[in-house]
């Protein structure tokens, strides 16, 4: 048998476990204080949906009892799980969340949760914090760089990695030592699950809960490690681990590889578009060209996008019969975007699904998988969107990163504006309040207990409820 100390896993945990705020760069603080206010800005804005009340009802139903953790919605729960689970699956609900273009998956909606959640109930410091989320993202990402585009094809890694980028942020939060959490990560390997059937089963409602089982049973894991309970060691390189058994294919050697040259959260990217990240690249040619040339969705005679495969295996439906599927329809987010000259979250909440308008200009649009176009994923997401005009001309925009990734980044000021933008509900107040205590993780000498406002998490309906009680400094609350 390998011994422990040979184990690329015994590395990463021993670095995460090892992690101070000091050795935190200005740099990862920035990112940082970026990812909180990512993950608020999509809480937010699916907190007042219909889906938001029924994950807190599940939440709440598997944890009864007195309500003390927040949720966002003005629900509290009694138990941090329970919020966890709720913030985790809220959060994703209007795909807004950050992602990372190597692992494939969403790091924020499993780190960020957890650690919120155990800040509640029990005297934490801003630095514990800081180094949960750092340390939850480094696990997380890690573990879906090397899991690879074998095992995305068959499971969402949001779900699989995201268990152990919960059981990491969990484990730091508990105060485990790298013993322990290299136990807590072996038991959130053992739960790591999330197939992609459902969308081809049409059941893409349920997207929603693969970050929240993937919260609930990487913290499960952290509280049963530091109750002595074992886990696999060579939970990624076993015969029996991760990687072999769930279609390993990516470098295994990421999980330990440059630990310390520089942090995972600052490869993370933002979203610019209310939809699945897979179609970014061509929603930002086509934006360009109505920004450069100006062509009326009347001019349009058709429309050829050529994109690489491994979009059309996740954004693989045709046209949208439910809200669920908008996401993951090329065909109506172009049709929506070039006939209406946007595309933001109302068009997503509030789908247009039987416009004979729309409908018919999705009729001329072509989604054209690119086999050349597939050896760079997912390094690049490379996809050309071409106009073909009723004058004759045609016009084609190649786009070989999204807006967001790290080589075309949003920074802090970025961030600021796409806020109210994609969490239109939320005062102008409340998101000061929650954008000061976002941007104070990024101050190097932040110190003392940081129990998170409940005011951060309320509802928009709710929030009108009752003023100036308590917490939010003078910010509506319920």
């Amino acid at each position: 048998m390998t011994k422990a100390r040979d184990l690329p896993e015994d590395r990463l945990c021993a670095f995460v476990a090892g992690l101070k705020t000091e050795a935190l760069s200005a740099s990862c603080r920035e990112r940082l204080a970026c990812a909180l206010l990512d993950w608020f800005t999509a809480g937010q804005a699916g907190a007042g949906s219909p889906e938001a009340s029924r994950l807190q009802s599940i939440a709440g139903a598997m944890h009864g009892g007195k309500r003390t953790a927040p949720v966002f919605g003005c629900h509290d729960l009694d138990a941090p799980a329970a919020a966890a689970f709720a913030n985790a699956a809220i959060s994703h609900l209007r795909e807004v969340d950050d992602g990372h273009r190597g692992a494939m998956m969403h790091p924020g909606i499993v780190v960020i949760p957890p650690v919120m959640a155990l800040a509640t109930g029990r005297p934490v410091s801003y630095g514990t914090m800081a180094v949960a989320v750092v340390a939850g993202y480094e696990v997380g990402l890690r573990t879906g760089e090397a899991l690879g585009q074998g095992h995305y094809g068959l499971f969402h890694t949001t779900a699989t990695a995201g268990a152990l980028a919960s059981a990491a942020a969990s484990g730091i939060m508990l105060g485990l030592d790298a013993k322990s959490l290299r136990h807590a990560l072996g038991l959130a390997a053992t739960q790591a699950a999330g197939l992609w059937q459902f969308a081809d089963d049409g059941a893409l409602e349920a997207k929603v809960l693969h970050p929240a089982f993937a919260v609930r049973n990487g913290m499960a894991a952290a509280y049963a490690a530091q109750a002595g309970f074992p886990g696999a060691s060579a939970w990624m390189t076993g015969p029996r681990g991760l990687y072999r058994s769930l279609y390993g294919d990516g470098p295994v050697e990421a999980l330990d590889e440059g630990l310390g040259a520089k942090f995972k959260i600052e490869e993370a990217g933002t979203k610019t578009w209310p939809v699945c990240g897979q179609i970014f690249t061509a929603l930002d040619a086509a934006q360009y060209l109505l920004d450069t040339v100006h062509p009326a969705a009347d001019e349009i005679e058709a429309v050829d996008v050529g994109i690489y495969p491994q979009a059309l295996r996740v954004a693989a439906v045709d046209w949208p019969t439910t809200p669920a599927e908008v996401s993951f329809s090329p065909r109506f987010c172009l049709a929506t975007l070039l006939t209406t000259g946007h595309l933001d979250p109302a068009d997503m909440a509030a789908p247009a699904l039987d416009s004979t308008r729309l409908k018919a200009f999705g009729g001329r649009i072509r989604m054209n998988a690119e086999a050349d176009y597939a050896a760079d994923f997912p390094k690049r997401r490379t996809c050309t969107v071409s106009l073909r005009l009723r004058d004759g001309r045609t016009i084609s925009e190649t786009r070989r990163f999204r807006r967001g990734d790290p080589e075309d980044p949003l920074d802090w000021s970025d961030l600021l504006t796409r806020a109210p933008l994609f969490a239109p509900t939320v005062s102008a107040g409340s998101l000061r309040v929650i954008a000061d205590w976002c941007r104070s993780f990024a101050k190097p000498d932040r110190s003392g207990v940081c129990i998170p406002p409940a005011s951060m998490f309320r509802s928009p309906d709710a929030s009108l409820a009752r003023a100036n009680s308590g917490d939010g400094g003078g910010i509506l609350q319920c």
